[in-house]
């Protein structure tokens, strides 16, 4: 899977799984850039083939209805859609 990085404060494994055309991943992404939180974020989107297919298992393995934003931390919190104060509460 071809994760983008954005640097940050290292607050664990932060995960941003989100669609390029999307006004409230574009939201969450910014808000983890303005925290200055390290993430890793893949644009579901522009994925293709067995790329694709493999991060679609990933994001419904943590949720099912496939909706995006979803931010998984730690392999064990998952955050899905743009909810500010649970972003923060989590990673700040």
């Amino acid at each position: 899977m071809a994760m983008e990085h954005v640097e940050g404060k290292n607050k664990g494994d932060v995960v941003l799984y989100a669609l390029s055309t999307c006004g409230w991943c574009k939201k969450t992404r910014m808000l983890l850039e303005k925290l200055g939180i390290e993430f890793n974020y893949i644009y579901v989107d522009l994925t293709e083939g067995e790329e694709r297919s493999n991060v679609i298992k990933d994001v419904q393995k943590w949720n099912p209805q496939l909706s995006f934003p979803t931010v998984v931390i730690n392999n064990k919190d998952v955050i899905v859609g743009f909810k500010e104060d649970e972003i923060k509460e989590k990673l700040v």
